[in-house]
């Protein structure tokens, strides 16, 4: 793996884990977070317009993937402003890719090889250390991991096929446009704008351009390297979250739960394999 994609790929995780370290700081993580998809859609239509390219063919995995991105953007807010983001970060990122090649051994007919199997146990033994091994465990946080790792299961399916109709950068412009202004118009209605200006402010804008930013990064260090190599590296983001809640959001992170995003990290390595 050439030097310059593992700086891009590692870059890509420290930027993925900001941005939601950014949300999951802030008093109001619903609003906070229908701020940063707006300045994100804003921000990255230019690009999406220069680089434009969508065929006809996109329209229904379109349609998909924003419906499952609606309900990404929800449940991650929701789950922000209730659960501690080194329970549900762990969760979500770690069970996604287990639920992607489950659903693709299952109803896809694809194969799976020992590797893979070896990074669900350890994706598995991951996640029951996060989750806590002294009876203590935040049922509300766990429940909102499994809900959003379904989710990311849901478009990460319908992307894998629809990215082949157009530019990747297009093609996430044109999904997200729809749920990002029906979730921040739900949000201005539930809440009212003086909720929305009062996050309005410098860090939401860097978590707005860091959740477009992250994806551009993956694709950058994709044009050098190959897939696997770039997701491990990638994964990273869940031991970065993991400390990130620690130093930032002052979050009690115990040694396991430290332990346990490690081996989903390590898991998911092996599952891009």
């Amino acid at each position: 793996m050439p030097a310059s994609a593992f700086a891009l790929a590692l870059a890509a995780a420290f930027v993925h884990a900001l941005w939601n370290i950014l949300i999951a700081r802030t008093r109001d993580a619903e609003a906070a977070t229908a701020v940063a998809l707006v300045v994100a859609v804003v921000a990255f239509a230019p690009v999406a317009a220069l680089v434009w390219e969508l065929d006809a063919a996109a329209v229904p995995y379109v349609a998909g993937t924003g419906a499952f991105h609606l309900l990404y953007f929800v449940l991650l807010g929701a789950a922000y402003r209730r659960a501690e983001l080194s329970l549900v970060y762990p969760l979500a990122r770690g069970l996604a890719p287990v639920g992607v090649l489950a659903v693709g051994a299952a109803a896809l007919g694809a194969g799976t090889s020992a590797v893979q199997a070896a990074g669900v146990c350890l994706v598995g033994l991951g996640v029951v250390l996060v989750r806590g091994l002294r009876g203590d465990t935040d049922p509300v946080g766990v429940a909102f991991g499994l809900a959003i790792a379904g989710t990311i299961v849901g478009y990460t399916l319908i992307d894998n096929v629809g990215i082949e109709h157009g530019n990747p950068i297009t093609y996430l412009e044109v999904s997200l446009v729809c749920p990002v202004a029906l979730y921040a118009g739900g949000t201005l209605v539930l809440k009212g704008r003086a909720a929305l200006r009062a996050e309005a402010n410098a860090a939401i804008l860097v978590a707005g351009v860091a959740t477009f930013g992250a994806y551009a990064l993956v694709l950058a260090a994709l044009q050098l390297a190959a897939a696997a190599p770039v997701a491990a590296v990638r994964e990273t983001s869940v031991v970065i979250a993991t400390v990130g809640a620690a130093l930032f959001l002052r979050e009690r992170v115990a040694p396991e739960r430290f332990l346990g995003a490690v081996l989903v990290a390590a898991g998911i390595a092996l599952l891009g394999v």
